[in-house]
């Protein structure tokens, strides 16, 4: 494999909407959300290795996760851990981590893989990483995946393209998650991709796209330049990333680089953010019901998505369009249609319960 290629996993986010099942101590990326014996982060760690040298995929997380990292990617060492001491977005984490791959290798180009994607076709995935590669070794871009969208959605932010001849196309607009109306446009215009926040860049042009948007986070983190891959970075990070502003890589850096572009893809594609977009990718029953784990007696009940311990007996009688888990001693019911209220229901458990549960 070529060594020059990179991965940085990102897996430092709490998974809120995936609640009971991702809590603040054991978030999402790090369950078996799919029942299939492996934790999505593991999953993501398999696929990325058919890509790049094992050596070369780091993990970007919260310092409070390590452990967990560890135990679930055991070929990793502390070194390979891109460890935030405190809770910021996307871009500070991202930096950190180009920086520290370009003091080792400033021919490097790196992809960036959320941990908690659902991707069907890996070869598609594969292939389509790999021309992003091969583009970005040669050309000072700053590129992403685009997901063609099969369906109008306002789950997902949009990317506007120009449309062109070229397989690889100039970003025109990232746009904020529509309402339903704005999706069934982007769709039937032909010209907007759902924006998946997979990138891919050389750490030479992620590192001067910063220096120019983000002049002063730049600063911040290049004062580590001689310490990174050494014994004093992590004092170094423990004592300045607080300081770094709470930004996004898109909204601090992608939304004004004028170097954007994008390569539109087609494999099936879900990030797993909600109970909901999780029932849409597996199997169903003759009552499209989806089950994880439990056995069950179902009798006039559909569309619902049961996810229980496994081997666990349920029974449902007349229930339709529920969401209904149980994770260890709590049990959540919920029409499927008020999910988007899981963050006001964890609060007011909270309330109730103490945050132990959340």
């Amino acid at each position: 494999m070529n060594k020059n290629l990179y991965t940085i996993i990102m897996a430092g986010g709490f998974g809120s909407r995936f609640w009971p099942m991702s809590t603040k101590k054991f978030p999402k990326q790090f369950q078996d959300i799919l029942g299939d014996g492996a934790s999505v982060i593991q999953t993501t760690y398999n696929r990325v290795t058919k890509l790049v040298p094992s050596e070369n995929i780091l993990v970007s997380t919260n310092n409070s996760y390590k452990d967990l990292v560890l135990e679930q990617l055991p070929k990793l060492s502390e070194n390979d851990l891109i460890l935030e001491p405190c809770k910021r977005s996307t871009a500070p984490s991202i930096l950190y981590a180009a920086l520290k791959i370009y003091q080792k290798n400033p021919d490097a180009i790196m992809l960036i893989a959320p941990s908690d994607h659902w991707i069907k076709n890996e070869g598609k995935f594969i292939n389509s990483v790999s021309k992003a590669f091969d583009y970005c070794k040669s050309n000072d871009v700053l590129m992403t995946l685009g997901i063609r969208p099969i369906t109008p959605t306002t789950e997902y932010g949009y990317i506007k393209y120009k449309n062109e001849s070229n397989e690889i196309k100039q970003v025109l607009e990232f746009v904020e998650k529509p309402n339903i109306e704005k999706a069934e446009e982007y769709l039937e215009q032909g010209d907007y991709l759902w924006n998946a926040g997979i990138f891919i860049w050389s750490a030479k042009s992620i590192i001067k796209a910063f220096k120019k948007e983000l002049p002063e986070m730049t600063k911040l983190f290049e004062e580590g330049n001689t310490v990174y891959n050494t014994e004093n970075e992590k004092s170094f990070i423990e004592n300045n990333y607080h300081h770094a502003e709470n930004l996004s890589i898109d909204f601090g850096v992608l939304e004004n680089a004028n170097n954007i572009c994008v390569l539109p893809v087609d494999f099936e594609w879900n990030d797993l953010g909600t109970w909901n977009s999780l029932y849409s990718k597996i199997p169903k029953d003759d009552q499209n019901n989806a089950i994880i784990g439990g056995e069950t007696l179902l009798n006039n009940a559909k569309n619902n998505i049961i996810r229980t311990q496994t081997h666990k007996k349920v029974v449902i009688q007349g229930l339709s369009d529920y969401i209904v888990v149980e994770k260890d001693n709590v049990l959540f019911i919920c029409p499927k249609n008020e999910e988007k209220d899981i963050n006001k229901i964890t609060k007011k458990v909270t309330d109730k319960f103490g945050d132990n549960l959340v």
